[in-house]
């Protein structure tokens, strides 16, 4: 998905946690932050490397994560 492409996962990086390319900061991180009110600027001040698309991208893989359902297999 073209929106989702600023995020990577990595079995060897953070325990293969869906991070922001490049960076060892997770979604969960990001989205943690916003849950606890912290603003974008906030967020961009305490990791400069990051930019606020970055911020945006992880909101929406949450968002679109969120909205995945499992479907159970059927077993012999």
């Amino acid at each position: 998905m073209k929106h989702l492409d600023r995020i990577t996962t990595n079995p060897d990086r953070m325990g293969g946690n869906p991070c922001i390319e490049g960076t060892r900061v997770t979604v969960g991180t990001i989205v943690g932050l916003i849950a606890e009110n912290h603003t974008t600027d906030e967020i961009l001040d305490a990791y400069p490397y990051l930019e606020s698309a970055d911020i945006q991208a992880a909101l929406r893989y949450a968002a679109w994560r969120s909205e995945e359902s499992e479907v159970a297999l059927e077993t012999e």
